[in-house]
């Protein structure tokens, strides 16, 4: 039988931090649950009470931040999960995309990471180890999705972050796992995300990327999700990344394998920038 594990989760008042605490909760675990209103929490607090701590948070405040972790610990006495899963997309083409709101996005999407992951470290270290799990997107991985270019940026900015906090803590015990779900059925295309003015120029991409989410049924279930998250967080063999619904898997390994084709093509002249390689000819050009 595992030992009773303590969550802090952001974003917990609707899509995939709602589903997330209540797995936990289920399986037995204490939820430190943050919203921006956390009066929307009151049912998991009436239906599991003292195993949930419902807390007013905008992740965007480091100050806040700190005295959200300071008060899960003073609450249970320890944080063993750190869910980084606030966030939200707006669809706009890159260049007519308002610099406010491209601005306002990343403060969320990366700076809130940022600051709670930051926030967490002093207590996660203190206790011995713990785990940072941080929801990213099989667009963090793949990228190029138009519409998005605010969002996927953060989201490639949290696998390089957490990447280096990994080496950084790993001699503390501190482990990570970047989720990168693909299309699920939450509000994250819906009452959470505005569709700003496409121009013409823009309709096939982004205008179609825009049309095709909004008229599509999502595969993914949150509440499936969640307890996969939930039973891997009590693994000792942590995945560093952990892609999440079968369309977004297949991308991810097409993409991977991609990759790797791709700089095996060029892996010769790669090596022929340092000094003392002869010069190679490029490959065929097709």
């Amino acid at each position: 039988m595992t030992t009773p594990q303590t969550w802090f989760i952001t974003g917990s008042s609707r899509g995939f931090g709602r589903s997330l605490a209540l797995a936990a909760l289920q399986a037995g675990d204490s939820v430190a649950a943050t919203a921006r209103t956390p009066e929307q929490l009151s049912d998991l607090t009436d239906r599991f009470g003292e195993r949930v701590l419902s807390l007013a948070l905008d992740v965007t405040d480091p100050a806040a931040a700190l005295r959200a972790l300071q008060q899960t610990e003073d609450t249970f006495g320890r944080v063993d999960v750190v869910v980084n899963n606030a966030g939200y997309a707006n669809i706009a083409p890159v260049e007519v995309a308002s610099e406010e709101d491209f601005r306002r996005q990343f403060e969320t999407n990366f700076w809130g990471v940022y600051n709670i992951s930051k926030a967490a470290l002093p207590f996660l270290r203190k206790q011995g180890g713990g785990i940072v799990i941080q929801f990213s997107s099989v667009g963090g991985r793949v990228g190029g999705t138009p519409g998005l270019g605010s969002y996927q940026a953060a989201k490639f900015g949290i696998d390089g972050l957490t990447r280096v906090l990994a080496t950084e803590t790993g001699p503390f015990g501190i482990r990570y796992v970047v989720v990168e779900p693909g299309g699920f059925a939450t509000d994250w295309a819906g009452a959470s995300m505005d569709v700003h003015g496409i121009p013409e120029e823009y309709q096939g991409t982004v205008g179609a990327f825009a049309d095709r989410l909004r008229g599509t049924s999502q595969a993914g279930d949150p509440e499936r999700a969640a307890d996969i998250l939930v039973r891997v967080a009590k693994r000792n063999d942590l995945p560093s990344h952990l892609v999440i619904g079968a369309g977004a898997a297949q991308m991810a390994i097409d993409y991977s394998t991609g990759q790797i084709e791709e700089a095996t093509k060029w892996a010769a002249v790669s090596a022929s920038a340092d000094f003392g390689h002869d010069r190679v000819d490029l490959p065929d050009d097709v």
